[in-house]
């Protein structure tokens, strides 16, 4: 076996990198308060895009590949 244990050492770190991470769900509140809060960013996202839309950025975020 050519890798000897560089397979088990990189399960090890995989593991501790996940250890301790990822989301929390438990944020104390509940489904209801946490769809308002969650609704209350996207509509904040929202205005500021439109506003950044509005004050002259023009097609600068245009994507689109017009030739």
């Amino acid at each position: 076996m050519t890798r000897g244990n560089q397979r088990d050492r990189d399960r090890e770190r995989a593991q501790a990198r996940t250890t301790g991470k990822g989301k929390q769900k438990d944020d104390g509140l509940t489904p209801e308060q946490r769809r308002e809060r969650d609704a209350k960013a996207l509509q904040e996202k929202a205005a500021k895009k439109a506003g950044q839309a509005a004050s002259g950025s023009g097609d600068a975020g245009d994507k689109s590949n017009k030739k």
